[in-house]
């Protein structure tokens, strides 16, 4: 892999529903639309030699929205699995989901175990999906993990490498490049530990109009940033 691409890319996949809605349609059929925007994206990932991929795809403050759309998410959800599980396993691509689980239905979870053990030995990019995930959701579980499996003393010498093991991400490296569409400049509530050192990338496209053009823009743009990581150069 060219060294001045990112090891791992995530995005916030934002704007679906405006989409949806400057088209005079419900925001369902952006949601629908930009499955084709993670298909296109993946591909990229893949044919550039990007090891990871991750998307936050709903967060634990979208169980607010109406009932309707969050059934018809959670829907869609299952059915993109099911879809896609072909395309993942022809490109080579091990998938994975993060989050509090526990709130996901049993289908979900279900079609999610199935495509996370086959493609568990899959060697190109990771494909990490965040659903019924928050930042702070994770930083508190990771917490209290820690807590309840080391004494006091080891919970008191406790450093940040030791303390990331408890983190969901545990084994991922965090991301070098975060993309955000539709012109919003917040990360909302996503990867608050893992991001610290993260390089941002925002975007006016809204997600489904970003596909492989729109996402190499962004590979480019990180190429030439300077990352010191609190040292000077």
């Amino acid at each position: 892999m060219d060294k001045a691409l990112p090891r791992h890319v995530s995005i916030i996949m934002d704007g679906n529903g405006r989409w949806a809605q400057a088209q005079g349609k419900d925001r369902v059929f952006g949601h629908k639309a930009g499955v084709e925007s993670v298909r296109a994206c993946l591909e990229a990932a893949v044919e550039d030699g990007i090891e990871y991929l991750s998307l936050y795809a709903f967060s634990e403050e979208n169980w607010n929205r109406p009932q309707t759309e969050v059934s018809t998410l959670m829907e869609l959800m299952l059915l993109s699995i099911q879809k896609e599980a072909q395309n993942i396993m022809t490109h080579g691509v091990r998938f994975r989901v993060l989050g509090n689980r526990a709130r996901l239905s049993d289908k979900v979870n279900h079609a999610i175990d199935s495509l996370e053990d086959a493609s568990r030995n899959n060697s190109k990019t990771t494909l990490v999906v965040f659903l019924s995930y928050s930042g702070q959701w994770d930083i508190l579980q990771a917490m209290k993990k820690a807590a309840a499996s080391l004494s006091p003393e080891e919970f008191q010498a406790l450093d940040a490498p030791g303390f990331e093991q408890y983190l969901v991400t545990a084994g991922i490296p965090a991301p070098d490049l975060l993309i955000r569409t539709s012109g919003e400049l917040r990360i909302s509530n996503y990867l608050l530990w893992q991001s610290a050192y993260t390089e941002f990338y925002f975007t006016d496209t809204l997600w489904p109009d970003f596909r492989k053009p729109q996402f190499r823009e962004a590979l480019e743009a990180y190429a030439h940033r300077d990352r010191r990581y609190g040292k000077v150069k």
